[in-house]
């Protein structure tokens, strides 16, 4: 390995061993709340394991970048957490600041992390993990300093202003992706396998069942946010099957499209489950959410993305960008449908929607594309193109040549066979 990725290696421990002792002092001033948890222990875990397990296999579809995929997400998680719950300590000494305990902080600071974990999905196997660690704390203060103004100025319930988290994520990696230079054409780093894919799609099922406690572990009303996550998600689960089917040449399911659009139904329909009334519409935002992340698919990696030069490696445009878009519009539009006779209260509250809508989208693009910028500084040792993808660059790879050898002549003896 080139003296550049040695340099590379011994600056990582030295980096997370400075932003732990910057946290354990923090921490020193810090105690518990002994006052009565108004999240339970189960709640907590739903949301941990859909994060660590869930995002952290949902990431390992590359051939080649496995062990990167998995071991990373889960080094960000417990760096961002540590991070997010000292951002709220911080904002405790603000005016008017409501004192919460310690599980719901946590928790807090949990979800909060799966907007670091969308937005690697964008640059993922494009930067190193000093480079990583950098972008989680840069991040992690956008988007709270982000919700802080949606629930201190623009009077966002929390639940709703948390609900922005894949939105944030998703164009904040894009900005970020966008400063990055694109694989090679024809590269074969960059592609999957169909063991890679089944550990991806592990990972679809861990999110897609631990969705519903995702989006109402906030709530107030945790029953009707449950259920109508599960419709979203059960109808967007179905349309992504019939689709994928019509849409490909054999008339065989393509496990991208299950991958991404089967999760779409429950980031859509987070905005609004709180006053949908009725499962049909629940069930008609997760086949809309579903059409939009399947076409996405198609259209952007073709039309957009070489327009605006941005290479996204596990497509969070489409699997969550473009559904948290159509939840934002769709919660506006059953807000009016709803108090449509109530006309000062409605103008004033779709005002306060779509302020922070483009809050967010500003704040993520503006810092993602600074973020961007910064992590190709000289002092991150940006990876070269021809290194991206590659878990040897970070991790003790054995092959063993012999089971390589085998499989290689079993390829053949089949490949003779069908011939």
């Amino acid at each position: 390995m080139p003296s550049h990725y040695h340099n590379f290696t011994n600056s990582l421990p030295w980096l997370i061993l400075f932003l732990e002792a910057v946290f354990i002092v923090f921490f020193y001033f810090s105690d518990y709340d002994e006052a009565m948890t108004s999240i339970s222990y189960p709640d907590f875990q739903d949301v941990n394991h859909m994060v660590i397990f869930g995002f952290g296999f949902f990431l390992a579809f590359l051939k080649r970048y496995g062990f990167s995929s998995i071991g990373f997400n889960l080094l960000i998680i417990v760096l961002g957490v540590q991070c997010s719950v000292l951002i709220e300590e911080l904002l405790l000494f603000l005016p008017d600041r409501e004192i919460e305990d310690d599980m719901k902080r946590l928790t807090k600071a949990t979800l909060s992390l799966t907007a670091v974990v969308i937005s690697t999905g964008a640059v993922l196997g494009k930067i190193n993990p000093v480079q990583l660690s950098v972008m989680t704390v840069v991040e992690m203060v956008a988007f709270r300093m982000s919700r802080w103004i949606h629930t201190t100025f623009l009077q966002v319930s929390d639940n709703i202003s948390m609900m922005h988290v894949h939105l944030f994520g998703a164009y904040f990696g894009l900005a970020a992706s966008s400063r990055f230079s694109e694989p090679l054409p024809g590269s074969e780093k960059n592609a999957n396998t169909p063991k890679s894919d089944l550990l991806s799609m592990l990972g679809t099922v861990f999110l897609w069942v631990f969705w519903p406690s995702f989006n109402s572990v906030l709530a107030e009303d945790k029953s009707i946010v449950i259920c109508n996550t599960y419709f979203a998600l059960a109808v967007s689960t179905v349309t992504a099957f019939m689709l994928s089917a019509l849409t490909t040449k054999d008339g065989k399911f393509k496990m991208t499209h299950i991958h991404s659009a089967v999760l779409a139904g429950g980031v859509a329909v987070g905005y609004a489950a709180p006053i949908i009334d009725y499962p049909w519409i629940a069930m008609i935002l997760g086949l809309l959410a579903s059409v939009i992340a399947i076409l996405g698919s198609y259209c952007l990696p073709r039309c957009l993305n070489p327009v605006l030069k941005i290479h996204d490696t596990s497509g969070v445009h489409f699997t969550f960008g473009l559904p948290s878009m159509l939840g934002a519009l769709a919660h506006i539009v059953l807000l009016v449908i709803q108090n449509w006779t109530d006309t000062p209260s409605l103008h004033l509250w779709v005002t306060i929607y779509i302020w922070a809508f483009f809050l967010t989208m500003d704040v993520a693009l503006i810092t993602g594309f600074i973020t961007g910028i910064i992590l190709n500084f000289k002092l991150f040792k940006t990876i070269p193109v021809s290194k991206y993808f590659e878990d040897q660059l970070y991790w003790e790879v054995s092959f063993n040549v012999k089971l390589i050898v085998w499989e290689y002549v079993g390829h053949l003896v089949a490949l003779d066979e069908e011939l």
